[in-house]
């Protein structure tokens, strides 16, 4: 961030006033002697002075960066459910401590939203007031020329065979073609000058880049109320409405209610993951495909899509992204009596993200039946302990502990799907049970049986709808555009001052340059060529008549 102030540049001369490049104005640490009615409004002054300084808007802006560092590292609660209770089950001590903090939404943290507007009132304080400041800086015309342009940083002096008048008018019309702001001298005064000055973009360049980076926060701020964010778990085969009841977890926007979500239906048709088979990034994925039938709107034509990691489905101005997948065994549960109880595929979450080792529970109620297991894609034994060699389903297998009684499903207590309350439950002897594909467990005591059918995939999809995504989009692009003219725009002036030559016939034209925030150079070379071509122009223009007579 730069800021718009500039410090007031040295006077060209003694006792002669020259105005300061950038904008205009007083000191923001100065107070008006006299003004004010008491102590508490000179104290809300300085406090507003101090939260509208460029240094409180960087500070302010590095706390809101370095406040997004643990919504980037920590899992959120918005975006992964599931990692978070992962990390409560990992880090059983320091986790309730980082939620406390708010570091699992460190978006919605009222601490981050305190940064977010201090931010917003900063910017809103310091940039409205500078640009009507700068419209009044762009219309005021450059200072006077300094009476001695010799003790300009760059200066230089050549004889003209043009009278001062003249000499000073061919200097205004080659500055003026060349697009400088140029000052001439009023009726009345004495002396031939002329004042140019170019590099207004770099004022209008720093205000763009303000401007467009208050607008990033407007268009945050946009997302925030009128957009949302969903999740949800969909295994091959099903299907969904884009409605709250069938969402598994979903963040409105403060202006946000159900009625505003894209009515759109989508059907996952198949999911397959690719991965590498040798070398020393064996297992590692190398292409994620969901295949997927929608409907943008009740009653509309079904389409089909490929969803893949970075290339989202856009739908009603909604996006559905792809941002985990899973394996959900098969089971059937019959009950003592051979009716089946339970018949679906159970998502199981992964324990071990590189070899897709994961856990699970099925909770066959009507037969008071309960299993907790691990599947692995591709069985080994390791020392006896089951795990999985490879992330894909080259040889899938599943192991499972039964229970039997009281599931307390019928509590009223809510329960997690992925987890299984054995407390009013029995163990079944006999288990673990290791079982694959096709194979049943007949549980002893005619309690009944379980079946490992098969094998499906699921996903989870990231539904989010921004509107302030692409204003967000072109305001960045905005303030990096800004900040580029700012830094590459040179503020500069040139002075011409010409006086009768001492012989009598001619002038001499003295050439005086300044420029500010000239830290990459090049100045010097441009004042070089602008004198050359002053000096090369301070001839008298050929004599038609004379040039005929020859």
């Amino acid at each position: 961030m730069t800021d718009v102030h500039t410090p007031r540049e040295q006077a060209a001369a003694e006792g002669e006033e020259t105005v300061s490049f950038g904008i205009t104005g007083t000191d923001p640490d100065a107070t008006p002697a006299g003004t004010g009615t008491g102590p508490s409004a000179g104290w809300l002054r300085w406090g507003w002075r101090q939260l509208t300084s460029m240094r409180t808007a960087l500070v302010l802006l590095f706390l809101l960066a370095l406040g997004s560092v643990p919504g980037s590292v920590l899992p959120q609660q918005g975006a992964d459910p599931a990692a978070v209770q992962q990390y409560y089950a990992s880090h059983p001590a320091l986790a309730p401590w980082l939620n406390h903090l708010g570091l699992f939404n460190v978006f919605a943290a009222p601490w981050f939203a305190a940064i977010y507007l201090l931010l917003f009132t900063s910017l809103v304080g310091c940039v409205v007031p500078r640009t009507f400041k700068l419209a009044g800086s762009a219309r005021t015309p450059p200072p006077r020329a300094p009476r001695n342009l010799g003790r300009l940083p760059h200066s230089a002096s050549f004889p003209s065979s043009l009278p001062p008048g003249a000499a000073v008018d061919a200097a205004a019309a080659m500055l003026g073609g060349q697009r400088f702001r140029l000052r001439r001298p009023a009726s009345g005064d004495s002396g031939h000058w002329v004042s140019a000055e170019k590099g207004y973009l770099r004022e209008a360049g720093n205000l763009l880049f303000h401007l467009a980076l208050l607008g990033v926060l407007v268009s945050i701020a946009l997302g925030g109320l009128f957009g949302y964010k969903a999740d949800k778990l969909l295994v091959e085969g099903q299907a969904f409405s884009d409605t709250m009841p069938a969402l598994d977890e979903f963040h409105p926007g403060r202006l946000v209610s159900g009625s505003d979500l894209a009515p759109f239906s989508l059907t996952l048709d198949r999911f397959s993951a690719s991965y590498l088979t040798s070398g020393d990034s064996r297992g590692q994925p190398s292409d994620f495909n969901a295949s997927v039938t929608y409907s943008p709107s009740p009653g509309a034509p079904s389409r089909t899509y490929n969803i893949r990691i970075n290339d989202p489905l856009s739908v009603d101005s909604a996006r559905v992204y792809l941002i985990g997948h899973g394996y959900a065994p098969v089971f059937r549960v019959t009950d003592s009596h051979g009716n089946v109880a339970y018949n679906e595929a159970t998502p199981f979450i992964p324990a071990n993200t590189g070899t897709f080792l994961s856990d699970g529970v099925v909770k066959a109620s009507d037969a008071s039946l309960g299993f907790m297991g691990v599947f692995v894609p591709t069985a080994v034994s390791v020392g006896g302990t089951l795990e999985s060699a490879f992330p894909a389903p080259d040889f899938p297998a599943v192991s499972l502990i039964g229970y039997s009684g009281n599931l307390g499903m019928n509590s009223g207590v809510p329960q997690s799907v992925y987890q299984l309350n054995t407390a009013g439950m029995t163990k079944i002897s006999g288990s673990p049970r290791l079982m694959l594909p096709g194979q049943t467990w007949t549980l002893p005591g005619g309690r009944g049986a379980i079946t490992f059918v098969g094998v499906k995939q699921w996903v989870s999809l990231a539904i989010t709808y921004d509107p302030g995504q692409v204003p967000a989009l072109v305001c960045g692009m905005l303030a990096l555009g800004g900040l580029l003219v700012s830094f590459l725009v040179r503020r500069r002036r040139v002075f011409v001052r010409a006086v009768p030559a001492a012989s009598g016939s001619g002038s001499v034209v003295t050439v005086g340059g300044l420029a500010r925030t000239d830290a990459s150079g090049g100045f010097e070379e441009e004042f070089a060529e602008l004198a050359a071509e002053l000096a090369a122009q301070q001839k008298p223009e050929p004599n038609n008549q004379s040039e005929a007579g020859a």
